[in-house]
């Protein structure tokens, strides 16, 4: 099936996302290239003149659509595509990058509140570690102020687990685990309505898969690890990388 695709700088508003035939993929006012919707951040004027981001795609009035990366973002500003784009209604402040960051990290931890609420979240180094070789675990969460240590012995648990659980299938595993370090202790804390949190572990659920996307999110946002991005280091020259030993 052909992607629906519009190449128009703005789109009708909420109404016309949510139809049938709503495009698939819309031109970046950074990058002008036509991308898909999944890895794009629409943004609209809102009542009091300021540019915001839309991450539901739902607020009123039509939107603009930049790759969801700072890079672009920035590039999108410097270019003063935003301007262009509303017919110089809306004001695109220097602080825009900062709002969209924090409602990303905002919205990731929404995400790491409701898998626990869900009770699909165990804390704790010596519970993670056992969860690891008896549970589920999808994601492995480290606190990016965490002791290397810590992060390299319950990242050294996962990997055993998971060689644990090939040996014992004789094949391939049928999961993996993913390790998520986009979160500030204190952060951590919050979403989990608890104190001290450094290490956590997710267990299979789809509110596990909607959390990890929404961290991939942030992750490509803050690195410039779009789709997009990846395919253009792929046609890079290689270079050998190191190895490391943990």
């Amino acid at each position: 099936m052909q992607m629906q695709v519009n190449e128009d700088e703005t789109d009708e508003g909420p109404r016309g996302l949510t139809s049938a035939r709503a495009p698939l993929a819309r031109l970046c006012l950074a990058t002008r290239a036509v991308t898909p919707v999944t890895e794009m951040i629409r943004y609209v004027v809102a009542p009091d003149g300021a540019i915001i981001p839309d991450l539901s795609r739902k607020l009123p009035g039509r939107g603009a659509w930049v790759t969801a990366t700072r890079a672009a973002l920035a590039e999108a500003m410097k270019r003063r595509a935003f301007g262009r784009a509303f017919k110089g209604k809306g004001t695109a402040a220097p602080e825009l990058p900062d709002l969209v960051d924090s409602c990303l990290l905002a919205d990731a931890r929404a995400a790491l509140s409701l898998a626990n609420k869900a009770g699909r979240v165990v804390t704790g180094n010596t519970k993670v570690e056992s969860a690891l070789f008896s549970e589920p675990v999808a994601v492995l969460v480290h606190a990016a102020d965490a002791r290397p240590d810590g992060v390299r012995k319950l990242d050294g648990a996962a990997r055993r687990a998971v060689a644990a659980a090939t040996e014992a299938l004789g094949r391939a595993p049928t999961r993996t685990v993913d390790v998520i370090d986009c979160f500030s202790g204190q952060e951590l804390d919050l979403a989990l309505g608890r104190s001290n949190v450094v290490h956590a572990a997710l267990l299979a659920h789809p509110m596990t898969a909607g959390f990890l996307a929404r961290c991939r999110r942030l992750e490509r946002w803050r690195t410039d690890t779009s789709p997009g991005a990846q395919a253009r280091q792929a046609a890079q020259p290689a270079r050998m990388a190191g190895t490391d030993t943990e």
